[in-house]
């Protein structure tokens, strides 16, 4: 055998181990590319539905968060008005206790000019009934 028919005989048989060794992988890929056509036909399948659903359900996050809004703006309103309630309350209480203090220092007022006078009344009427006894 000559060194020409020794490197062809190389090659031949190179080439066959190379053969041998990429069938099985050329199956295995095979087996791949046929189950990730599969995944993708179901994922075709599958996912419109899931984006449909993933759209409703964000349209109603949306309208809970814009009555959650509205609510929050009632309350704001509520809490404002009965924050106004609260100061005509206060208002109004310090005008009773303002206005019932003057009452009272002016029906104390009232009371002891009426004691002052009753004992005026009550020494002229003595005077004038001792003058009348008297005289």
């Amino acid at each position: 055998m000559t060194i020409v028919e020794i490197a062809a005989l190389l090659v031949a048989v190179a080439f066959a181990v190379l053969v041998g060794y990429l069938v099985p992988v050329l199956m295995q890929v095979r087996k791949t590319v046929a189950e990730s056509e599969q995944l993708l036909s179901k994922m075709n399948a599958e996912i419109p539905g899931l984006v449909a659903e993933l759209r409703s359900m964000s349209q109603n996050l949306n309208d809970v968060t814009n009555q959650a809004r509205d609510g929050v703006e009632h309350a704001a309103v509520l809490l404002h008005a009965v924050g106004e309630v609260g100061e005509s309350v206060q208002h109004v209480h310090n005008v009773v206790r303002g206005s019932s203090g003057t009452l009272l220092s002016n029906v104390v007022s009232m009371v002891a000019g009426f004691k002052a006078a009753t004992k005026v009344v009550r020494e002229r009427m003595r005077q004038e009934g001792g003058t009348h006894n008297g005289g």
